[in-house]
């Protein structure tokens, strides 16, 4: 691959400019207009639906880019990006537990 696409992949603040893009449309839908409780409640429904699903297939998808590229991070790419699956995933699940534990 040549060095352009290999740097422009691998450069922090092209995924941090995604993941803000992600995060806005997100949060900013017409769902912000409803009343205090359904806006955290579309929120949430929202963050652990979609859009964490979506930034946990992104980290993986990054992880085996950097692989493939050669990266010297890549094993610790694709730590991180397991972990953000498990939790990106399984967001729903940990907010449930939660949940019954305070209740």
């Amino acid at each position: 691959m040549s060095k352009r696409i290999k740097s422009l992949f691998l450069k922090k603040e092209n995924m941090i400019f995604l993941f803000l893009v992600v995060l806005g449309v997100a949060l900013f839908s017409p769902e912000v207009f409803a009343s205090v409780e359904s806006t955290l409640e579309s929120i949430q429904s929202r963050l652990t639906g979609s859009v964490l699903p979506l930034v946990a297939i992104l980290g993986l998808l990054y992880s085996a880019f950097s692989f493939v590229v050669g990266s010297a991070n890549a094993k610790h790419h694709l730590v991180l990006a397991i972990i953000g699956a498990v939790v990106g995933f399984g967001a729903n699940s940990i907010l449930n537990f939660v949940k019954s534990m305070v209740n």
